[in-house]
């Protein structure tokens, strides 16, 4: 069990207290989970459950954090705490240091020290559990988001611990990961596993969730039987967003002027083949959704209209120039990129700076109304003077946009811009979207999620093993 009573956290060098007071039980075989807006202090409280913020954080710290009826302060160290609680992150990948998978799992049942007889047995029953037997022997960066979450699970289970944490493990995977892990943690729970899980898709979780608490601002503004918290409507809000009303935005129709035009296009990674006889015609003006499972090659598509990738056969037609004859910095230009993790994209002091950056290297005049028009269309006018990193991931995720927008290109190409992010977060990013299509733009996202793709855009791509198997152009 872990129990949080009064807790309150504030990082080195700020003010503003990342918990408020909050308390919290889990109970021995139940679920909890967390939801809320971005910023809301969500993976603070995954830092405090499982004593990391006590041993590894300076700061401010407040209230009592009990693990299997010991204050955490009481174990050595993490490794002490690891016996009891594990914590699996929304990266997987960093939490990843050996060549295989097998690797992976045998260092942590070897760090506990056990007979090799049991690490044989319960290698083979945590493989089993996370399905992992058919990619034992493959290296862990050469995995797909779902099997680096299964992974990185399978670690955690391997120390032994009875209280797994959660970070929102499934930001980055599409519906079959999604319910793949789902499936794994309902398993789990039956088996008496304690679990604190750091959500956004409620409904692939529902059955197994016992309290449904919110979280905004640090502190607890719910908790209860989800039935019971989801009677609030703007809760409700938050949890279940509404996108069918987002396409009246934009009122006029898209050209047919052909914007890119993407000719019989293969890519192979290393000898493997990843795109395969690629046909394709973007408009002006539209609003396209690439939607298909992680792997499918929807990354690896649209990196070839600012050629961060060039085809291994074929050409791709950008605004009338074939890429294979363009620059990278040309291609700026007329092709704006917004990559899945924003922070990849930052390195400025502060918002203003950020977005400025672009601007200035592409040379474009009037820059301070250009990117006070950028910071004003995102929403970011009173975060100017702010670093970048202390936004909200949905403000950050507004900034990238900003950023790509301030630069002015004709099309712009966002890779999942709604990940981790809370209902009404997630809509406003869609808006900012459709408004620039209003302006003109060009918009082409990437998304798994298949509401925002049948609700907002004006066609929708599906993707499979590397080809489209699917395009409502037309429908």
């Amino acid at each position: 069990m872990i129990e949080l009573t009064n807790v309150s956290y504030t990082y080195p060098h700020t003010v503003q207290p990342a918990l408020h007071r909050v308390s919290l039980s889990l109970e021995k075989g139940r679920c909890v989970m967390i939801s809320g807006p971005s910023g809301a202090g969500k993976t603070s409280l995954c830092l405090a459950a499982s004593g990391i913020l006590h041993h590894e954080y300076g700061g401010k710290k407040e209230g009592a954090v009990i693990v299997d009826n010991r204050n955490v302060a009481e174990y050595r160290t993490l490794s002490d705490l690891a016996q009891n609680v594990g914590i699996v992150f929304d990266d997987a990948e960093a939490q990843m240091i050996f060549t295989t998978v097998e690797e992976e799992l045998l260092s942590a049942l070897e760090h506990r020290g056990l007979s090799a007889a049991v690490i044989e047995e319960r290698l083979d029953r945590i493989i089993k559990t996370t399905y992992l037997d058919d990619i034992r022997d493959r290296s862990p960066h050469t995995l797909s988001g779902g099997q680096k979450q299964r992974v990185a699970l399978a670690a955690t289970l391997a120390l032994g611990n009875e209280n797994l944490i959660l970070d929102e493990p499934t930001s980055e995977l599409d519906e079959h990961s999604t319910q793949r892990i789902a499936e794994i943690l309902a398993e789990l729970k039956s088996q008496g596993k304690t679990i604190l899980l750091v959500e956004h898709k409620y409904r692939h979780f529902r059955d197994m969730v016992d309290t449904l608490v919110i979280l905004e601002n640090g502190a607890v503004t719910a908790s209860g039987s989800p039935d019971e918290v989801l009677k609030d409507e703007r809760i409700r809000g938050m949890i279940f967003p509404d996108f069918s009303t987002i396409r009246k935005i934009v009122q006029k129709a898209p050209g047919k002027e052909p914007i890119i035009s993407v000719q019989n296009l293969s890519h192979s990674y290393g000898g493997v083949p990843a795109l395969s006889g690629i046909n394709l015609t973007i408009h002006r003006g539209e609003f396209v959704a690439i939607v298909g499972e992680n792997g499918s090659g929807k990354t690896t598509l649209v990196k070839h209209f600012n050629r961060l990738l060039s085809p291994t056969n074929g050409d791709v037609i950008i605004t009338g120039k074939n890429t294979k004859e363009c620059s990278i910095a040309e291609l700026a230009h007329n092709v704006g990129l917004v990559f899945q993790n924003p922070d990849h994209m930052f390195f400025a002091d502060t918002v203003r700076e950020e977005i400025a950056y672009g601007v200035n290297n592409l040379g474009i005049g009037n820059s301070d109304a250009v990117i006070d028009a950028a910071l004003r269309d995102a929403g970011l006018s009173e975060s100017a003077a702010l670093y970048p990193r202390w936004l909200s991931r949905g403000e950050r995720q507004r900034l990238a946009i900003a950023c790509v927008v301030a630069m002015q290109p004709s099309i712009i190409v966002l890779d999942e811009p709604t990940t981790g992010l809370d209902g009404y977060e997630a809509r406003l990013v869609i808006e900012m979207l459709k408004n620039l299509q209003e302006k003109g733009h060009t918009i082409i996202f990437i998304t798994h999620n298949r509401e925002i793709a049948q609700h907002c855009a004006d066609r929708v791509i599906m993707m499979e093993n590397g080809r489209i198997i699917a395009d409502t152009e037309g429908a």
